[in-house]
């Protein structure tokens, strides 16, 4: 088991892109909040950076492109101008300044707010009792007919590698917003693979350390450890849990702010997310064995200690209760005036005390 573990991050690790984290200040040029404003024309990035309200009139006179809007962690009033200027509804743009949602999908008026529950793995060396092992965050995305306004919370979750792989297949952006959204739920989903293989290794980790591969070797697996594991897995059901109504609906639903060449590859998603949720209910299925096993071995390991000591109880009370009896300083005590009483009453000790040490030994009790 443990090798199987090593040969899947070998296989994996090498997969692993680096995200690159684009709100920090050296990256964020329009602003505190403001990651990027790009224009695009027919799938074409425009060249130059320019203020939202310049971006979304120069793509509404060419007709036929949207602007892409990245802020990371705005406040009320960072966002207030781009909510006013895209006309985005009140309740939306709460949920997008203050985070903490459920992953989900709601339209206002010609306006599609969707939720998505991003997730990293917590790399760590040996998993303990107080290990953080799934990192969450939050990107929320404004979805109208010439535009996207993606807002990030935590410092994971970079869209910018994505943005970077759009650009490159100007025919796919070519098709619009819903290309973006589609886009962004698939590297949401893909990421919930990634953690499900990271958190399966340590899950293999526990388990081996519960049963113990060693012949005569008691399993040492922390139930500290086993909680913290579930209570992490936990952390990523509730990430993965909810957005299967979502894309259910952007991949069966007919929407027109959504190209019909692109609710096909929502179906696609989708399908990447029922893996992932099943995923995660067989982890937690294990979980509850691997706890339960574990249990079960203390509480055998607690009976054969019991059944030793009773066991050296019962030999030496063999020997305690001849010499009450002859503690008791009787004058008629059977043999008292024989010169071989002494060692006749050590040797039936000793014999004694040797059968019945040899029938506990024959019955696995030592």
């Amino acid at each position: 088991m443990s090798m199987a573990r090593h040969l899947r991050k070998a296989v994996r690790l090498p997969l692993r892109r680096r995200r690159v984290d684009l709100s920090h200040p050296a990256r964020s040029p329009l602003g505190t909040s403001v990651v990027n404003c790009v224009a695009y024309l027919d799938g074409a990035r425009q060249s130059g950076a320019c203020p939202a309200g310049e971006a979304i009139e120069r793509v509404r006179r060419a007709a036929g492109g949207f602007v892409w809007i990245g802020l990371h962690e705005p406040t009320e009033v960072e966002f207030a101008d781009i909510a006013k200027l895209f006309g985005l509804h009140p309740l939306a743009v709460e949920d997008a300044v203050h985070a903490h949602q459920r992953p989900k999908l709601e339209r206002y008026d010609d306006t599609l707010f969707a939720v998505f529950k991003t997730v990293r793995y917590v790399e760590h060396d040996q998993l303990t009792a107080t290990s953080e092992v799934v990192d969450t965050g939050e990107i929320m995305v404004f979805t109208g007919p010439d535009f996207v306004i993606t807002v990030r919370h935590g410092r994971h979750g970079s869209l910018g590698p994505l943005r970077e792989e759009l650009e490159a297949d100007p025919g796919q952006l070519a098709k619009g917003p819903s290309a973006v959204l589609h886009a962004i739920a698939d590297h949401v989903v893909d990421d919930y693979l990634a953690v499900a293989e990271a958190v399966q290794d340590d899950i293999d980790q526990v388990e081996t350390e519960v049963f113990a591969p060693r012949v005569g070797e008691r399993g040492t697996g922390d139930p500290g450890r086993i909680y913290q594991l579930k209570r992490e897995l936990l952390e990523l059901k509730r990430a993965v849990a909810p957005l299967d109504r979502p894309l259910q609906q952007l991949a069966t639903q007919p929407m027109r702010l959504v190209d019909p060449d692109i609710q096909k590859y929502f179906r696609d998603v989708a399908d990447h997310l029922a893996r992932v949720t099943e995923q995660v209910a067989s982890f937690d299925e294990l979980l509850n064995s691997i706890l339960q096993a574990h249990l079960a071995q203390v509480t055998v390991a607690q009976n054969e200690d019991m059944r030793k000591i009773t066991a050296w109880a019962a030999i030496i009370a063999v020997p305690t209760m001849v010499c009450g009896v002859y503690g008791m300083n009787f004058d008629h005590m059977p043999e008292l005036r024989w010169r071989f009483g002494y060692p006749l009453a050590l040797s039936v000790i000793a014999v004694a005390c040797f059968a019945i040490h040899r029938g506990f030994r024959r019955n696995g009790w030592l």
